[in-house]
């Protein structure tokens, strides 16, 4: 069963978090929160909370199998963090599953993993994803080699059966 991290901080989607997630987890997988701290209960913007069990930096890109990267406002603080950009940036480099979701992609923008391949994303993000490289389709799910991107929470059934389909 492979090991997924995902990459959280306060005001994230909440659906975008809970149902991969779960899904991720019902299906024998091991998920791990990553987060800026470690220990700390991060907050949906809607009421979901979880406790963070590593920080960036105690994370190896050689312990995980995939990272999920849900969106709302927590990409924006989870993008500024060199040890998260590190990490998503080293297990690119690995070849291994990347899936963002919504404003998700903002973290691989970062860590310069979209340049050549095809995403998507929240709309309002569009032209950084373009701006990053990538070929940008507004399609509920976009599969580009490693990297997985979906546009909202209506997507989150096709984001989840690609997450499931590659681990």
């Amino acid at each position: 069963m492979a090991k997924v991290a995902f990459l959280l901080a306060n005001a994230f989607e909440d659906s975008e978090m809970v149902n991969p997630y779960n899904a991720v987890k019902e299906a024998g997988h091991e998920a791990v929160i990553v987060g800026l701290e470690k220990g700390v209960t991060v907050e949906g913007k809607k009421g979901a909370s979880y406790t963070t069990e590593m920080t960036a930096s105690e994370v190896q890109a050689n312990d995980f199998d995939a990272v999920v990267i849900p969106g709302g406002s927590a990409p924006e603080a989870l993008r500024v963090n060199d040890d998260i950009v590190k990490f998503v940036r080293e297990v690119n480099e690995q070849g291994k599953l990347i899936a963002g979701i919504c404003h998700g992609p903002q973290v691989m923008i970062s860590a310069d993993v979209l340049k050549g391949k095809t995403a998507t994303s929240f709309v309002g993000i569009r032209d950084d994803v373009k701006l990053a490289g990538a070929e940008y389709k507004d399609e509920e799910v976009v599969v580009s080699e490693n990297i997985i991107t979906s546009r909202t929470p209506k997507d989150e059934p096709a984001f989840i059966r690609e997450i499931l389909a590659k681990l």
